[in-house]
């Protein structure tokens, strides 16, 4: 049945700022102190409290809509969002609704048809609340989230699946880290989305949407998509009726529970913040801000296919963690063929990281590069290789020395391969006598042999080129007449 309906997606991404300070207040923004000791009066709600616009999360969230593609309004407005919740103790919120800081831009993606362009409908400022920790007898308030400068996001309705999603929000968190607008930290808070999905017919008007507060994993995302999905479909078969709501996604059971009735806009009472004027900005304070811009995701992916020689889908995967291209970046200045180096990355180094549960590379860029060249140079093979990095994974040191030290260098001297192949074909009568008579499968055998006499050292392919030469050599002298 969930064939026949359509899924509509939006995405409100909510990313915390990359600051020195709370967006009104002078307490410290960061993570991970003891609860309520970064809080002030105004954090707090006190009476009398009273905001200072934080300079850098202007700035910042400048920054954010130039790197999104957005139109930048240069004169915006703080409101207040009223509503009573536990984890906002003044009851109401200081965010930008009717005049937002950045309107109109765009992410692209890749999906299987394709690329897909995710319109932006805005980017506004606002404060984050605190943090709520559930118990079974009690509620703990830590408002030392309360104050730390977010923007939030909005994505148009343009998402159709959960890979989409998992796709725009991958991509966002990309350009967000490597602008420089926050860790987006997924497992601190620092980047969380809410997911509006509503579900309709092809043809007809789009549904009654609900919406799935504070995911925070890609996983998540996807299944939480899927399981409301499935929810809405089920209910309007059955001749049921889809509520306009807040839900939870609860991740041991898969499904999705209702929180609270999802308000309308004006339940929040919206109105100007009088104790904060209108931002205006000067055209030359956005160009020095652009101009500031460094390299993002899709310059740096293009790069990485047109001078590195990496596939498309190498370049996306290195793109998504800033670390993870700046580590690249570096090695690659160093590594004679750059897309082995990437797969030696992608592939060994994470399947090690995995198997240690590290979230950082304990090899200097120019340990692996090294490494990286002594297997494409053909001076160790490709299970050496693996060795070598397990022992850099313990100690970070120069692939190169480890391998003189351990003897690890495979034997490539042509007079010493010559030597080694006639002392296996003197051992080896037998197999030399059945290759002459015609049984040609027989050279795997004394290659076998070869390597075992070389403790697995000898350069394979000048080895069979050696072990040829020799045996056709024998086969011509039998078969010369005398």
């Amino acid at each position: 049945m969930a064939e026949q309906w359509q899924m509509v997606i939006g995405i409100e991404t909510h990313v915390e700022l990359d600051t020195r300070t709370k967006a009104f207040c002078a307490c410290e923004n960061s993570y991970g102190a003891p609860p309520n000791t970064h809080v002030c009066p105004l954090c707090m709600g006190l009476p009398g409290a009273l905001p200072v616009l934080n300079r850098q999360m202007v700035h910042l969230a400048v920054k954010a809509g130039l790197a999104l593609d957005c139109s930048i309004n240069l004169e915006s407005r703080f409101d207040r969002k009223n509503y009573f919740y536990p984890d906002l103790p003044k009851a109401y919120q200081i965010t930008q609704f009717y005049h937002p800081l950045c309107e109109g831009g765009q992410v692209t993606i890749q999906t299987p048809g394709g690329e897909k362009t995710i319109g932006i409908t805005r980017i506004h400022m606002e404060e984050d609340a605190g943090k709520l920790s559930h118990g079974e007898n009690a509620s703990l308030l830590d408002m030392n989230r309360c104050g730390v400068p977010l923007i939030e996001i909005v994505s148009e309705p343009d998402i159709s699946s959960p890979e989409e999603a998992s796709a725009y929000l991958r991509k966002l968190r990309a350009i967000l880290m490597f602008a420089g607008i926050s860790p987006c930290r997924m497992n601190q808070g620092n980047f969380r989305a809410d997911v509006n999905l509503s579900v309709h017919k092809p043809g007809n008007p789009f549904g009654v949407r609900t919406e799935m507060k504070n995911l925070n994993s890609f996983q998540s995302v996807e299944r939480a998509i899927k399981a409301e999905f499935e929810r809405q479909t089920a209910l309007l078969e059955a001749g049921g009726e889809v509520v306009q709501e807040t839900r939870r996604f609860d991740q041991k059971t898969g499904q999705t529970f209702s929180m609270r009735k999802k308000e309308d806009s004006a339940d929040y009472r919206y109105f100007p913040e009088p104790d904060i004027p209108w931002l205006v900005l000067s055209g030359k304070e956005v160009e020095d801000i652009r101009r500031s811009l460094p390299v993002l995701p899709d310059q740096l992916r293009r790069r990485f296919t047109e001078t590195c020689g990496l596939t498309d889908y190498a370049a996306g995967l290195m793109v998504e963690e800033k670390w993870l291209a700046d580590y690249f970046t570096a090695a690659a200045s160093c590594a004679h063929e750059p897309a082995a180096l990437a797969n030696l990355l992608l592939g060994e180094c994470f399947a090690l990281m995995n198997q240690q549960g590290l979230d950082q590379l304990p090899v200097s860029p120019g340990h692996l590069a090294s490494l990286s060249n002594l297997m494409t140079s053909g001076r160790i093979n490709s299970s050496t290789g693996k060795k070598i990095l397990a022992a850099l994974f313990e100690e970070d040191q120069d692939p190169v020395s480890y391998a003189e030290k351990h003897d690890l260098f495979l034997l490539t001297d042509e007079a010493a391969l010559s030597a080694l192949v006639e002392k296996t074909l003197l051992q080896c009568p037998d197999l030399v006598e059945s290759y002459l008579g015609g049984k040609l499968t027989v050279e795997k055998a004394l290659m076998g042999r070869a390597m075992g006499l070389s403790r697995g050292k000898a350069e394979p392919e000048a080895l069979r080129r050696l072990m040829i030469d020799q045996l056709e050599k024998r086969k011509q002298q039998k078969n010369s007449p005398m």
